[in-house]
């Protein structure tokens, strides 16, 4: 029996739970015993409670019972995790047997240590699919309780876990050297996420249905597409937005939600057009609304966090502004495969000339687009990575 452990999974479009999903589904059709201990709650906190228990795609799906205080307080957050790891505890605690295979994510943060702890009295077999690297992404972003003796305390936890752990996947090599180093011993493999280059393939723009919908029909958009994060850079995307306010067939749309969506909003400026995240059957038409796509990563979380959107850009067949690190994860493989720019945090201007560099350039921009999609097909397409993830369940098993 293989059972994934995450507080949000299919239906729901939390993306942590969608590549589970994908993951669990595949094993299922394969003709595994597949089982997901997840919430009831919704991720954008909108609409009914799922089922408590039900079977979708051969999976057997779990849906445990937790507080729903939301988003909203580090208080409410905390206790919205809290109950989740006991329930998760107690039914994996009810469900393993011997040498089963449990799936931990990383959501809430340090599910990992109920799921070692689980496993260990149950003898199964721990396997950690590490989304970001907690506590020190927390303590970077700010949280005060990531740091001093409690972040001492929580990393003495976390790296318990992963030490007992069958494998760890993390999703680059910049975050294998980072874990490496912060975990020495724990057994690291590197398989990135991926998308469904079915569902998101390349289309001219303006075929998007959306992109009328939203009235940007004739605009050169640039897109940001899912969570705006502790993590991500928003104050150059403003700044540069600013200088381009004089050109009028520029627009940034951001699409999704998070943490840095309200400062985007306050900023108020009326080249930056906002919307809520869209369905998932919506996400292809979404990312090839965009003409350029926006990926961006603080310089701190380099190694920590690797960015999911970006596996979306390259599906649609978009080139890619990157603001970050040019030593990152994201930067090398754009200039490994030729199929976007880097931009440094804080370079306003820089971001701005390289918006009206690839909108001058139509032929630029269409070859590295086409670039773009031949990566994904040979490296981040689902198959690819659903052939990866049973390589890996087939390794922990033995």
């Amino acid at each position: 029996m293989i059972v994934f452990v995450n507080r949000f999974f299919y239906p729901d479009f939390a993306p942590t739970g969608m590549h589970a999903a994908d993951v669990a589904f595949d094993l299922a059709a394969a003709g595994r015993e597949v089982h997901a201990v997840t919430s009831r709650l919704a991720y954008d906190g909108e609409g009914k409670d799922y089922p408590a228990d039900e079977t979708v795609r051969g999976v057997r799906v779990h849906r445990v019972w937790t507080t729903r205080f939301g988003r909203g307080s580090l208080g409410g957050r905390s206790l919205d995790y809290l109950s989740f790891y006991l329930s998760a505890f107690f039914a994996l605690a009810r469900m393993l047997k011997r040498d089963d295979i449990v799936v931990a994510k990383t959501d809430p943060p340090l599910i990992s240590v109920v799921t070692a702890l689980a496993a260990m009295l149950r003898g199964a077999r721990l396997v950690n699919w590490l989304q970001d690297i907690f506590p020190e992404t927390a303590a970077r972003s700010g949280v005060w309780l990531a740091r001093g003796p409690v972040g001492a305390f929580l990393r003495l936890l976390r790296d318990w876990s992963l030490r007992r752990a069958a494998v760890n996947v993390v999703l680059g090599e910049r975050m294998a050297a980072e874990l490496g180093r912060l975990v020495p011993g724990a057994p690291v493999r590197v398989a990135s996420n991926w998308a469904d280059g079915t569902a998101v393939r390349p289309m001219p723009s303006g075929e998007s249905t959306l992109r009328r919908e939203w009235g940007l029909e004739g605009r050169f958009i640039v897109g940001y597409s899912g969570n705006f994060g502790r993590v991500h850079d928003c104050e150059t995307l403003l700044a540069g937005a600013r200088l381009l306010l004089q050109e009028e067939e520029i627009v940034f749309a951001v699409v999704g939600g998070g943490f840095r969506i309200r400062r985007v909003v306050a900023a108020g400026l009326v080249n930056v057009a906002v919307r809520s995240y869209v369905r998932e059957e919506k996400l292809g038409e979404s990312l090839a609304a965009f003409d350029v796509h926006l990926v961006t990563l603080l310089p701190e979380f380099e190694g920590l966090v690797v960015p999911s959107k970006f596996y979306g850009a390259m599906a649609a067949g978009r080139a890619v502004i990157f603001v970050g690190d040019r030593e990152g994860e994201v930067a090398r493989l754009l200039a490994k495969y030729e199929c976007g720019l880097t931009v440094a945090p804080g370079d306003d201007a820089g971001l701005a000339a390289a918006v009206r560099d690839l909108r001058a350039s139509p032929e630029r921009l269409r070859t590295m687009g086409e670039r773009a999609r031949a990566a994904f097909e040979r490296e981040w397409d689902e198959p690819i990575a659903l052939a990866r993830w049973r390589e890996i369940i087939d390794e922990a098993a033995k």
